[in-house]
């Protein structure tokens, strides 16, 4: 490989790891001069990662590492990075293949290997991500992003601290990727449930490229080509944009948007309803006595989790828009309301069998009526504040 030629690096993720195996042996195989990394972290709960390096004659080398900080992450930058970069330096591969722990986040882990220094010289000087492929089989994805299964349970977390649910690594993986790889229907051809699932798949991500298992696609889709910072974007918040309403296969995405004010008591009150009914769920929101807070809703397996994303801008002065990316204020400017500015309500739920007009009267009974509109943010700050469980106490 010429100096100047950067390494192509393909990260490959998946809790379903059957899945996840093929995709990255199909991508081996079919790649000329590919090499695959890979960290276990079957025993992170003691402290350490086993690093394995092989190629299609074979294993090259395996180590063990400490797990520094109980961070995998950390681990990748300062033990896999390495390899990545001994071998781009070699020139003896034309592809690397980054395979994640079944429950690795992959958009932390692009990252890194995108934006690390590495004995004094930047990764990007030497490797290029040439795409994320989540790797899923349809028939399980369903039942998995139903249950609160924690990754523990299953042996796929990350640290010993991790207490995620294998149903939120999933559904991050699938809506990070830029590829979906998906095994082949075999005995399943057909079915209701695999339509289901390849019907969900095409709803939580809608933009990505589908590549069958077996079929000679995935190597293609793989090396399309991966934009760090659109990803990035594409996974904000504060910028996502939400999957289009669908119905398919039994499975339905309905996406709901309004302007007023949510009033916090009466959602919260509603969250054992709204919850679990959906298999995924997420969007933004904002509730009315916190006026100036953006809200992220990010729910799966029954579990909700509400992350405070900073500012709307509509509660800032004109001179701190500055202050953020041109994308977040042209996206605000596109899209601003007369009277509540940027704040909008706007959630997306995926599910089989999701009664799309239940959650819509359900979420639309959470708004502040017109009497309590007219009260205006001095009287909506002295609402209760019942999300002080999930959030910071209001200022």
């Amino acid at each position: 490989m010429p100096p100047d030629t950067l390494l192509p690096v393909v990260v490959v993720a998946g809790v379903h790891a059957e899945a996840r195996r093929a995709a990255v042996q199909e991508l081996l195989d079919g790649t000329d001069r590919a090499i695959v990394l890979h960290h276990d972290l079957s025993e992170a709960p003691h402290g350490q990662v086993r690093r394995e390096v092989r190629d299609a004659a074979g294993p090259h080398r395996s180590a063990y590492a400490p797990l520094t900080n109980d961070c995998p992450c950390c681990a990748l930058r300062e033990d896999l990075l390495p390899e990545l970069v001994r071998i781009a330096d070699s020139g003896s591969h034309r592809l690397a293949i980054v395979e994640l722990w079944g429950g690795t986040d992959p958009h932390p882990a692009a990252e890194v290997i995108a934006g690390s220094e590495v004995g004094g010289r930047e990764t990007g000087e030497l490797l290029e991500i040439a795409g994320v492929v989540a790797a899923v089989d349809p028939l399980h994805l369903l039942p998995d992003l139903a249950v609160p299964d924690l990754l523990a349970e299953h042996g796929q977390q990350t640290a010993p601290e991790d207490e995620r649910t294998r149903a939120e690594a999933l559904a991050h993986q699938i809506e990070y990727a830029t590829v979906l790889a998906v095994p082949r229907a075999g005995a399943a051809a057909g079915s209701a449930e695999l339509h289901a699932g390849l019907a969900a798949l095409r709803q939580l991500n809608p933009a990505a490229r589908s590549a069958r298992l077996g079929t000679g696609a995935l190597a293609r889709a793989a090396l399309a080509g991966f934009d760090v910072a659109a990803a990035r974007d594409r996974v904000n918040p504060a910028l996502a944009l939400l999957p289009q309403e669908r119905d398919e296969a039994g499975v339905a995405t309905l996406v709901w948007e309004r302007r007023r004010p949510l009033h916090p008591a009466r959602l919260h009150d509603a969250l054992e309803q709204l919850v679990p009914a959906a298999h995924r769920s997420r969007g933004r929101f904002w509730l009315a006595n916190r006026p100036g807070l953006m809200l992220a809703w990010d729910a799966a397996g029954a579990n909700l989790a509400v992350e405070e994303c900073g500012p709307w801008l509509a509660a800032l002065p004109d001179a701190a828009w500055e202050l953020f990316p041109p994308v977040r204020r042209a996206a605000a400017a596109l899209d601003w309301h007369a009277v509540h500015g940027d704040r909008v309500q706007q959630l997306s739920f995926t599910a089989e069998g999701l009664d799309s007009g239940g959650l819509v009267d359900l979420l639309d009974s959470c708004l502040l009526t017109d009497e309590e509109l007219v009260g205006g943010e001095d009287a909506w700050k002295s609402l209760p504040d019942a999300f002080g469980d999930l959030l910071d106490p209001v200022a």
